[in-house]
């Protein structure tokens, strides 16, 4: 029974971690792209838009 179980969670935690790293891997390259810049860093003031998309 308690080989079981821990199979059952190594499994579940295996899944669960090889359902994480894509995401987390997506965020960390995707965040600094459309920040252009990594979250701590100092930018530079935004330039004036001459036309809105909306």
């Amino acid at each position: 029974m308690a080989d079981t179980s821990h199979d059952f969670i190594r499994h579940y935690l295996g899944t669960v971690a090889a359902a994480l790293l894509p995401v987390v891997f997506t965020a960390f390259l995707s965040i600094p792209y459309a920040l252009s810049g990594h979250p701590g860093d100092a930018r530079a003031a935004d330039p004036v838009v001459e036309s809105h998309t909306t």
